[in-house]
Order: C-alpha cells, then structure tokens, then sequence
C-alpha cells in the first residue's frame, strides 16, 4: 500500500463518484459485489429514492435504489463500462461527479483497493 498512498499524496490518483438506480436492492447489490470484485471501484452506497420520470410518454412514480460507486478517475471509464453492461435497463442512469475534496487517507485506500494505474 505504501506505493499506492505514495500516488494519492501526491495528487496522480483523483476521486471519483459514479452514480446509477437500479430496480431493486438485489439487482444492486448484486452489480456492486461484482464491480468491487472485479476491482473497478472501492465501494458502493445505496439507498431507497423515490424517482418520477417520463418514460416512453408517461410519467412514472418508482421506487428505486441509487448506488454511489467509489473509485479513482483512473479506472471511471471501466466502471462506467462495466456498469452498462451490467444493468438491467434499457437507458440507465450513469453520472460521474469528480470528487473535489477527498481525504488523503480515503483516497489511498480507494488506490489501494482498486486496478492499479496503467
């Protein structure tokens, strides 16, 4: 780890969020054990939203989970990737929001957790 933290101070690794819905907490959990599995991300959050959108010209009121996936901005296009691939959707919802203040300690964890730079 001493090499990655190495990396995180001295600004190399970036932290990045990764957000998508999903349909159920099964389907979510489920994306997230394998996305941290395959090292694409340190760790993901979840929580029951309510979303109301307009799909195929009518509005629906849903119950869905948002996941947050944790990672470094090296490996964000992967876990993007990785994320469509895996979701049950036909247009899912994936947003990267660049995490503008992280802790230097988190974010070595995350380097240290996650593929290695290239």
């Amino acid at each position: 780890m001493r090499g990655e933290a190495k990396r995180g101070r001295k600004g190399y690794a970036k932290g990045t969020i990764v957000m998508s819905t999903f349909p159920s907490k099964k389907v979510a959990t489920k994306v997230a054990m394998e996305l941290i599995d395959r090292k694409l991300c340190a760790c993901a959050n979840f929580m029951v939203v309510n979303s109301v959108y307009t799909w195929r010209g009518k509005i629906h009121n849903e119950c869905e989970y948002l996941c947050l996936f944790k990672t470094t901005t090296p490996n964000s296009c992967d876990l993007k990737r990785e994320i469509i691939s895996l979701h049950p959707y036909e247009v899912p919802e994936v947003v990267e929001l660049k995490m503008q203040s992280v802790s230097s300690d988190y974010l070595d964890w995350m380097s240290s957790v996650t593929l290695p730079f290239h």
